[in-house]
């Protein structure tokens, strides 16, 4: 591929990222408004400016637009972790790599009702629950080169896929407890209390 064909290939990616995210902000309304179950491709299209036909191209059913919500979160958690200090203790590097999406959570209107509704949706959880087990594998490579490299490989590995999946899972069941509590109590607080019962953190 030439350098003319990678930056047209690259633009063309944007705008459908673009169009997705603006697609799945809309339908996040709608789905807040008139529940998931009563909400249909064809609401969610009109509502967009879009053909059904036209959504089609860019979700394959109106799961995928839940899961498009969440499609970068694991990478950018991977990413915030790697520009943590090099000496900073890798369970306290996550805890702080997780401030992004803390601060997403906290910032949007939705998040509170979008999140319930797909605690309440069984097929919605179970694709939420996959998700957040491939975050937990993007993230333990980067915690794996934060452990010292006197370890093999193997154990390496281990141990850094054991520290993202708990890191992971505090963060979930911090998050099931901001929803419980109608996200009137703080949810950064929430997931340090979780962390810490697996390991302290400074101040906890």
């Amino acid at each position: 591929m030439t350098d003319v064909e990678q930056r047209r290939c690259t633009l063309r990616e944007r705008k459908r990222r673009a169009v997705q995210d603006d697609v799945a902000a809309i339908a996040a309304e709608l789905f807040v408004a008139n529940g998931y179950e009563a909400t249909t491709v064809e609401q969610i299209a009109t509502a967009s400016g879009l053909s059904p036909r036209t959504f089609f191209r860019y979700f394959a059913n109106k799961e995928s637009v839940i899961t498009h919500m969440f499609e970068t979160t694991g990478a950018d958690i991977a990413d915030a972790l790697a520009e943590r200090p090099s000496d900073e203790e890798p369970w306290i590097a996550l805890r702080r790599a997780f401030d992004g999406l803390i601060r997403q959570l906290t910032e949007q209107p939705t998040a509170v009702p979008l999140i319930r509704m797909i605690y309440d949706t069984p097929t919605l959880y179970a694709g939420q629950l996959r998700k957040q087990a491939q975050w937990s594998e993007t993230i333990a490579k980067v915690l794996a080169s934060r452990l010292p490299q006197s370890l093999a490989a193997d154990e390496r590995r281990l141990r850094a896929g054991a520290l993202a999946s708990a890191g992971v899972a505090c963060l979930e069941y911090a998050r099931l407890e901001w929803i419980a509590g109608s996200g009137k109590g703080e949810i950064a607080k929430l997931v340090d209390a979780a962390m810490s019962a697996v390991s302290p953190l400074p101040g906890q």
